[in-house]
């Protein structure tokens, strides 16, 4: 069977990722304003969101979605290989919003694979830390194996 994301850990995951879209489309300054501000914000809660989604998940499916945000972001990357300008003339919308629908984009992805990429990191690494090497079980005279 393959494992799907609950009801509940899809919210979360729409939630962080449109939180991610908004605060990449509203930092466009690197200068202390409020929209900045209001960009991490809306950074910090994304992460927040996020976090609820992993924990809902098992590894497998954590991992799967972190390599499915991966794969998306290179894709919208390659978009911006190809120009905004261009990419977004080539959709039948206004310009200006196709530009800023590819920043959220880019950024909803970027950072949401990031973050999940660090929480699969996380669980990894606390999954490993208790459990000892054959190695070391057999040196210190536990044989069964």
């Amino acid at each position: 069977m393959i494992p799907t994301l609950g009801r509940s850990d899809r919210l979360a995951l729409s939630v962080s990722l449109a939180s991610f879209a908004v605060a990449g489309v509203a930092n466009t300054s690197v200068e202390p304003t409020g929209r900045g501000l209001l960009a991490v914000a809306l950074a910090v809660a994304g992460v927040y969101a996020l976090a609820r989604c992993a924990r809902g998940v098992d590894r497998r499916t954590l991992a799967t979605l972190s390599l499915g945000l991966w794969l998306a972001f290179l894709a919208v990357a390659a978009v911006h290989a190809v120009g905004l300008g261009a990419a977004a003339a080539a959709v039948p919308a206004p310009t200006a919003a196709a530009v800023l629908a590819l920043h959220g984009a880019t950024w909803a992805t970027l950072l949401g694979a990031a973050v999940s990429s660090s929480f699969l990191a996380f669980r990894e690494y606390g999954a490993r830390s208790g459990v000892d090497d054959p190695e070391d079980r057999i040196l210190e005279g536990g044989f069964d194996l």
